[in-house]
């Protein structure tokens, strides 16, 4: 079990795709929406990160910054943001520290077969770094989760 609804989030959170280490001080005054998703480039991800790129403005204006992790690498990173013209950091997780903190690291099974990979979990944080509220996997559609997000607000 991982962090929940009321506790604080680390200071340190990880590597962006550009190696500058991330800190909660870093969003301290805003809202931050903290998501967990699987993979770069993948339809459900790339479908999830285009909701938050085409929202931004919104999120913005309800005072939401965005972070996403995931275990792929910088230079996946890069290539994931150049290529979907994404205007936020992610987090480059490649030693797992802050899914299996958050507890979105876990068993998964597709096609009959198990594995471990990232639970896609976003986590509402509030202006001094305390989590208000926890998207689950089950809930999010990936299409419309800045929608989602905004009517939270």
């Amino acid at each position: 079990m991982g962090l929940q609804i009321g506790d604080k989030i680390p200071e340190v959170l990880g590597i962006n795709q550009e190696g500058k280490t991330m800190n909660a001080s870093d969003f301290a005054g805003s809202k931050l929406v903290l998501y967990f998703y699987p993979k770069d480039s993948t339809p459900g991800c790339t479908a999830e990160a285009c909701s938050f790129r085409d929202n931004y403005q919104y999120l913005i204006q309800k005072g939401y910054k965005i972070l996403g992790v995931s275990v792929d690498s910088e230079q996946s990173h890069q290539k994931f943001i150049a290529k979907y013209e994404l205007p936020f950091d992610l987090i480059a997780d490649t030693d797992k520290t802050l899914v299996s903190l958050f507890g979105v690291w876990a068993e998964k099974t597709m096609a009959g077969r198990k594995y471990m990979g990232i639970l896609r979990t976003t986590f509402l944080v509030d202006e001094k770094g305390v989590i208000e509220e926890i998207i689950d996997p089950k809930s999010i559609k990936t299409k419309e989760h800045a929608e989602q997000i905004l009517g939270i607000d």
